[in-house]
């Protein structure tokens, strides 16, 4: 009985260390592969008037590539903006300094991530160097209640078109 016994532990042992080996390969999963260790990184800033639901940590791609992530997202007190920091891979340290920004969906529905459209300036971006060309992001809500509210592009009948005939009639210089 006492043979058995240590073959069991090691059983039991195995199976739990198999369990946790496991456990550890789905949360590396569920984060996509990204650890909080990444290397070498280099930060520049980018400021928006809308960024929807982009989260830190959302990719930041160019052409579908991920070149780095977002490190920080803060609101300038002054301006209202979005300010948003993009730590970007040291390999990919040579994207010229009129690069633009945007903040994108994945699919209809999907995930926001940050993508950069490298421009044609001799001149790279360095550390702590801001994007100055953006695009926010288009909010799905945003455009549903356009739609809703103003009605069809070109079509008549909008709130805009009222509001001009009941000014007109408001005028007191009008004879």
């Amino acid at each position: 009985m006492s043979a058995s016994k240590p073959r069991t532990e090691l059983a039991v042992g195995l199976f739990l260390l198999l369990s946790f080996l496991t456990l550890l390969a789905l949360a590396f999963a569920s984060t996509n592969g990204r650890l909080p260790f990444t290397g070498q990184t280099y930060e520049v800033v980018a400021k928006f008037s809308n960024i929807g639901e982009l989260k830190l940590r959302a990719p930041v791609k160019i052409g579908g590539v991920t070149i780095g992530e977002v490190g920080r997202v803060e609101l300038d007190p002054v301006t209202f903006d979005a300010v948003v920091t993009l730590r970007i891979d040291r390999r990919f340290d040579e994207l010229p300094a009129d690069s633009a920004a945007g903040v994108f969906t994945s699919g209809l529905l999907g995930e926001r991530y940050v993508g950069i459209s490298p421009g044609g300036d001799i001149d790279m971006l360095a550390d702590g160097d801001e994007i100055f060309l953006v695009q926010s992001a288009v909010v799905l809500e945003d455009l549903i209640a356009k739609f809703i509210f103003d009605g069809p592009p070109g079509g008549g009948g909008s709130a805009d078109a009222d509001a001009d005939a009941d000014s007109e009639d408001l005028d007191p210089y009008q004879e």
